[in-house]
């Protein structure tokens, strides 16, 4: 259980790590959507590699199709509740993508190392490096829209104990979750991920950092499909 919790908060560290990142400076809007170029790349690879693919594996097609629809409808319907409530900026929605595919994420890890798995370096350096871009950019949208570093901060350091403790869960549940219901947490994170890449993420990619994003989100591509390589 102990192992399950320092793996977990090493993986959600960049979480904070990022957030920081995005709040020590005034990035420049190129920058940003580079960035978040980068990132998107990443979480395509994590998508196809760690989540849909090992989830199929698990649980089969049709367990992973309803945890997809499940996580597409879900992060659909918080970053609508989102935009009524004021925030229709990308920071808030990109939290909002971070914590709802963070848990599950995370509960796969913890699910792994239950398992007897070990630590499994692929998925563990694909979140790490998927979510410095989440929280560089959220933070910094987040920080020119106003909104004041103390918040902010407390923000992501709140969804990176949430993620940490998702992994804890994940090892505790492990006993009692049979590879059905895997599959369809790698599907929930998988489908809310899509969304938020289509909805908010690339979008802001493209506007930021105009047509040298798509070649910098295949960058994130390569780099995050060989991680996932790694044993």
């Amino acid at each position: 259980m102990a192992a399950a919790l320092g793996w977990g908060a090493l993986a959600a560290s960049s979480l904070v790590i990022g957030a920081l990142l995005g709040l020590a400076r005034r990035w420049p809007d190129r920058l940003v959507g580079l960035v978040l170029a980068f990132g998107a790349g990443a979480l395509i690879s994590a998508v196809s590699f760690d989540l849909a693919e090992e989830g199929a594996r698990l649980g089969g097609p049709g367990m992973l199709g309803v945890g997809l629809a499940a996580g597409a409808v879900t992060y659909y319907a918080a970053s609508r509740a989102l935009e009524r409530g004021g925030g229709d900026e990308a920071g808030p929605a990109l939290a909002l993508g971070a914590f709802l595919d963070g848990i599950p994420e995370q509960m796969v890890l913890g699910l792994g190392l239950a398992a007897g798995e070990g630590v499994g370096f692929g998925l563990l350096a694909a979140i790490f490096v998927s979510n410095l871009p989440e929280a560089i950019g959220s933070a910094s949208a987040m920080r020119a829209a106003g909104k004041r570093p103390g918040p902010i901060r407390r923000l992501w350091a709140l969804i990176a104990v949430a993620c940490a403790l998702a992994t804890v869960a994940g090892y505790a549940l492990a006993d009692i979750t049979g590879g059905d219901l895997q599959a369809a947490i790698d599907g929930f994170a998988a489908g809310a991920l899509l969304v938020l890449l289509v909805d908010s993420m690339i979008p802001e990619a493209t506007s930021k950092a105009g047509r040298a994003g798509g070649l910098v989100t295949v960058l994130g591509f390569a780099v995050a499909a060989a991680l996932s390589g790694v044993g």
